[in-house]
């Protein structure tokens, strides 16, 4: 118990220390802030009202931001399938899960926009380097949930086949699939919603979707037009989100 509260103690004294060291080396001038408030209250104001003449670039982003997310999706729920599979202690040995969590971890921690940038690179301006990289980034978190729901089942009915002589295809289809199915649902959901709200910000490096726009307006100084595009964003990401909600209560 001692070790325990020291522990305890420890770990608040540490947390504090780093607080206190990031105040302390951060250059923040609270004066800068103060003296934003004109220049903010500038920017706002151009861009009221919102100009509703962009309706077709808005239409034509937010669709193509979709399709974005989408594909994207689509393209990560593939590449996990196998890899949760032989991420998971239940179906393979600690030698092939390891290096497989391994990777996957090392795929979660790349930054989506590098991993966008790269693409832009590789294969150019467009929606594909951004389908490329939400299904490359999504393929990290959605194989470690794949593989969490795979471990997570009730071990009696894959011992009931194990016994009887069934191969690992056979206990992850009658015994681990049909309790793993409404998790795999809503975690499939969840990342979805994730990589739109994702890929509304991959057009700023010019791998497609509707922050093109945002981009395209705020440098070229018509903000009224960038107000109209985020209002859009907005409400895209209000929608998707009450939308997700009730598909995630349906698979609970």
């Amino acid at each position: 118990m001692a070790f325990r509260g020291f522990g305890g103690f420890a770990t608040s004294g540490l947390i504090a220390a780093a607080i206190v060291w990031s105040f302390a080396t951060t250059d923040v001038e609270l004066s800068r802030l103060m003296s934003a408030g004109p220049r903010i209250a500038d920017f706002l104001g151009r861009m009221v009202p919102p100009d509703p003449t962009v309706m077709a670039e808005i239409r034509k982003g937010s669709a193509e931001t979709l399709r974005i997310a989408i594909l994207g999706t689509l393209g990560a729920v593939i590449l996990s399938v196998p890899l949760g599979i032989l991420a998971s202690e239940t179906m393979v040995s600690r030698a092939v899960f390891r290096p497989i969590r391994t990777l996957l971890a090392f795929i979660r921690a790349i930054p989506l926009i590098l991993v966008a940038m790269l693409m832009v690179g590789a294969v150019g301006l467009g929606p594909l380097p951004g389908i490329i990289a939400v299904a490359f980034h999504a393929t990290g978190m959605l194989a470690k949930f794949y593989a969490e729901a795979i471990d997570g089942v009730s071990r009696a009915p894959i011992a009931a086949l194990e016994s009887a002589g069934a191969g690992p295809l056979v206990r992850l289809r009658h015994a681990i699939w049909p309790q793993m199915a409404p998790v795999v649902a809503r975690d499939t959901i969840f990342r979805f919603e994730l990589n739109l709200r994702e890929s509304l910000i991959l057009g700023i490096v010019g791998a497609g979707g509707i922050g093109f726009y945002i981009q395209t307006y705020v440098r070229s100084f018509q903000y009224d037009k960038a107000a109209s595009v985020t209002i859009a964003v907005v409400v895209m990401v209000i929608a998707i989100e009450a939308i997700n909600v009730t598909l995630r209560r349906r698979f609970t």
